[in-house]
């Protein structure tokens, strides 16, 4: 008989009093770094040392998804016993908009593609980007998707352990293909030789994949917070709603990773 999850009786899921938070600063700054650094590695290095865009990308990355990370614990971890009612349109309205924004940065990246896509094609040789690994990269993806949906099904049903395995499966998922991502970047720089700096195409697959990248980082981040919270029985039927946000956030991530294949991998070959 599977276990079952028991309301937690204190209320509402995690709603945070009004307060001034640091971590929307964070992120900023973090962000704003990390632009700056790439784009002074794309058309800035004689202008300044040849690490510095280096140390602004990894600085600026850690800020950026760190920022994020502790804005979404400071939202969701903090105080998370005290009576709170009727904050979840607060919460995933939050996320909505703050999906709309990154649908504006994507969608940058792949206007950028597009211009010089209609170019001559290809701009130079292109390496073997329709391997066995992006397939399974992308079927790992998918999965995760589904197993997050699982969860959260249990987890309205009453179903403890059904929420467990398919938010802890779902997290493990996250950290496989992370891993797979950066076994692909090793292939393609040090033994394809495509680097960042290899012309426009590879500035469009690397700042289009690991913008992508960072988000899943992100993502996995949430739902390593969201799991600690699970193990600890802070999950109920009606005490859900940063499981929702997680995953509007999750699926949103996945359906990009979609549409990165489809354009980058398969675009690029095919077309």
């Amino acid at each position: 008989m599977c276990e079952r999850v028991t309301a937690v009786e204190h209320g509402g899921d995690h709603a945070e009093g009004e307060h001034t938070s640091r971590w929307p600063l964070v992120t900023a700054v973090g962000a704003a770094a990390l632009y700056v650094g790439a784009g002074l590695a794309l058309v800035g290095l004689d202008l300044v040392p040849v690490v510095l865009p280096a140390i602004l990308v990894a600085v600026g990355a850690l800020g950026f998804v760190g920022g994020l990370a502790g804005w979404m614990a400071e939202a969701f971890l903090a105080d998370y016993w005290t009576e709170r009612e009727g904050r979840e349109d607060i919460y995933t309205g939050g996320m909505v908009l703050f999906l709309v924004s990154d649908v504006a940065t994507f969608l940058a990246g792949f206007v950028y593609y597009a211009f010089i896509r209609v170019g001559t094609w290809p701009p130079t040789d292109l390496p073997p980007l329709l391997g066995s690994l992006v397939v399974v990269n992308t079927l790992i993806l998918v999965a995760s998707s589904l197993t997050l949906h699982y969860g959260h099904g249990a987890l309205e049903d009453g179903n403890r352990r059904g929420f467990l395995a398919g938010l802890g499966v779902t997290t493990l998922l996250g950290v496989v293909f992370l891993g797979g991502q950066a076994l692909e970047y090793y292939e393609f720089v040090v033994h394809e030789n495509f680097t960042l700096a290899g012309g426009v195409f590879a500035t469009a697959f690397y700042g289009l994949t690991g913008l992508h990248g960072l988000h899943v980082t992100l993502g996995v981040v949430l739902l390593g917070i969201t799991l600690a919270r699970a193990l600890r029985g802070q999950y109920g039927p009606d005490r859900d709603t940063s499981i929702r946000t997680v995953s509007l956030y999750w699926h949103f991530v996945d359906v990009v990773w979609v549409l990165l294949v489809v354009v980058l991998y398969v675009g690029a070959v095919v077309g």
